[in-house]
């Protein structure tokens, strides 16, 4: 699975240096074998099969960052120069890991007698809690650690990918007209050659990443899936009935398309959801948020939410003014009554776009329909 992923990248058209970053034992494997295993980065790869490599190598310079080995091989790169930082047991988390997480991953065991909470993602947000409010700079260091792994390897996933990203509220249900036209947007962005990125979690979110998971199939697919979701419309009160209904539809249509997912541990009560092939998932919301809209370079698209959506638009609009991150990115809000009359939100930043480059770069439309045309005028301009 783990190089699964990393070709997954070269798919997606990154340019990343593999080399430098070890992140599987079959890329280790490629450098042992031509004797550079100095200097290099070596994240949470097993090397207690690889102990006549490190006893044969010169490993000076580098730097084994969860690396399980034998305790002579440990001894050897130690005592080479390298930095070792072993791997740390009894954690529901690899706070050293090299690639995002898969749906099957943070769900694994989600058939069993427990269900969701006995999940590695539940587990891991249950020692959020316990953690959190300790001031134990033990576990502050972890998920510092962990939430820098996780940037890391999305950077190294959307390289050069041109990503659009999908802002909504959590509250939206599965099998509502606002869900189905989450999910055709999704499919539809998707197939203009656009990665979807959303805040990972369900409702709007979980629309637009199903509209990516499907955009490989025919239309009557999502339709079909639309209909088996509703039978399970929230994650509340069963998140187990919910993640069990995302997973026989991946089930009847295996290898669907990509997209990103980046949710959080801070919001517990919001589980991810499992149509986004990849998911970085942190503990600091605020690195999620500002990392999810910094990195929607092809744009950000805004449905209809709540204070946390509108939160959305003035964190991407700032950059936008200011031009901080250098050429403002299209924005496009969408349900023309939502965003002028419950929440005017739009007055407000056409206002603040007045006059300056990001004016052109804003749009405001009634339905997902007329997305996919403003924002390629929005880019094209």
């Amino acid at each position: 699975m783990a190089q699964g992923q990393k070709q997954q990248r070269h798919r997606l058209g990154s340019s990343y240096d593999d080399d430098h970053e070890i992140e599987t034992i079959e890329e280790f494997d490629e450098v042992a074998g031509r004797g550079g295993l100095a200097g290099r980065r070596y994240q949470s790869v097993d090397l207690t099969q690889r102990t006549f490599a490190l006893l044969s190598s010169d490993t000076a310079g580098a730097v084994f960052l969860g690396c399980a080995m034998e305790p002579d091989a440990c001894a050897k790169v130690r005592g080479d120069g390298a930095l070792v930082f072993p791997p740390i047991l009894d954690l529901p988390f690899d706070p050293y890991r090299g690639l995002l997480y898969t749906p099957d991953e943070l769900f694994a065991g989600l058939a069993g007698e427990a269900g969701y909470e006995g999940t590695p993602d539940a587990l891991a947000y249950e020692w959020f809690q316990q953690t959190k409010d300790d001031r134990d700079i033990h576990a502050s260091m972890l998920r510092a650690i962990h939430d820098d792994a996780m940037s890391d390897a999305l950077d190294e996933l959307i390289a050069d990918v041109p990503v659009v990203g999908v802002m909504g509220g959590h509250a939206m249900r599965r099998g509502t007209d606002a869900y189905a036209g989450a999910a055709r947007l999704g499919r539809a962005l998707s197939r203009s050659g656009l990665m979807i990125a959303t805040g990972g979690g369900p409702g709007a979110m979980e629309g637009a990443n199903l509209g990516g998971y499907a955009a490989p199939f025919a239309d009557e697919m999502l339709e079909e899936s639309l209909e088996l979701l509703g039978k399970a419309p929230s994650f509340t009160p069963s998140v187990s009935d919910w993640a069990s209904a995302a997973f026989e539809v991946r089930s009847r249509w295996p290898w669907g398309g990509d997209s990103i997912g980046i949710p959080t541990w801070f919001y517990g009560h919001e589980p991810p959801n499992a149509f986004a092939g990849h998911i970085a998932k942190f503990f600091a919301n605020a690195t999620r948020e500002d990392g999810l809209l910094a990195r929607s370079t092809a744009g950000v698209v805004f449905l209809p939410g709540a204070a946390g959506t509108l939160q959305e638009i003035f964190d991407n609009a700032t950059p936008n003014y200011y031009e901080s991150r250098g050429e403002p990115t299209p924005m496009v809000l969408v349900d023309r009554a939502h965003w002028t009359e419950r929440l005017p939100a739009w007055p407000l930043l056409r206002s603040l776009a007045a006059g300056r480059s990001m004016e052109s770069r804003i749009a405001l439309v009634d339905s997902v329909d007329e997305v996919p045309e403003a924002l390629a005028a929005m880019r094209a301009g």
